[in-house]
């Protein structure tokens, strides 16, 4: 199952392109393109992991499992001190989807996809405060991008070793990514942007 990764990228090559835009991070903000509604948009993110994390660290009944969404929820709380901010009040739609998980298989192929959909909003937030020129911001959003990666290859590693049926994995993980574009979408619509022609 070590292929999930590239499979996820290979099938939603438009989607995270976009979720990895400037108008991304334009909706994930709702349009203030400021250093603090960027902090919190990633504090808003970073708490929405941690409760998410814990819940399935406390019911997850796969010891291995349960150890490492803990290791993921410390990781969150750890990003939300880093951002510095308080949370906007608001949690990315796909935590709504997360949720819902209940298997071992669905919840490590879910949060593969969040990390990977994560990552792609860090990148942005790196970028913006490099183009802010507030080298001490982008260094902290450095932090996040790198601990993001580190999870996609955590996890992968945990789907090839924990996984009993690669396609519910494989189906949690389309459908964390497909929600995240789809907020996106409706976000930028209510907005009066086009996304779609945004690459």
């Amino acid at each position: 199952m070590s292929e999930l990764l590239d499979t996820l990228r290979d099938d939603h090559e438009t989607p995270l392109s976009r979720l990895g835009s400037s108008k991304a991070l334009y909706a994930v903000t709702g349009g203030e393109m400021d250093g603090d509604a960027v902090r919190a948009a990633a504090a808003a993110e970073a708490a929405a992991a941690a409760d998410l994390f814990d819940w399935w660290a406390d019911d997850e009944p796969n010891d291995e499992a349960a150890a490492l969404f803990a290791d993921l929820a410390d990781t969150a709380r750890e990003h939300a001190e880093t951002v510095g901010a308080e949370p906007d009040g608001s949690k990315p739609n796909v935590y709504d989807v997360l949720a819902e998980f209940e298997t071992t298989d669905g919840r490590l192929g879910g949060a593969l996809a969040r990390a990977l959909v994560s990552l792609k909003t860090v990148e942005q937030m790196v970028g913006f405060f490099v183009g802010d020129a507030d080298p001490m911001a982008a260094n902290d959003f450095r932090t996040l991008k790198s601990d993001l990666n580190d999870q996609l290859d955590t996890l992968e590693a945990a789907i090839d070793d924990l996984v009993e049926d690669d396609a519910v994995a494989r189906e949690a993980a389309d459908a964390v990514v497909e929600a995240a574009y789809d907020e996106y979408v409706e976000t930028l619509e209510g907005m009066g942007v086009k996304p779609k022609n945004v690459c």
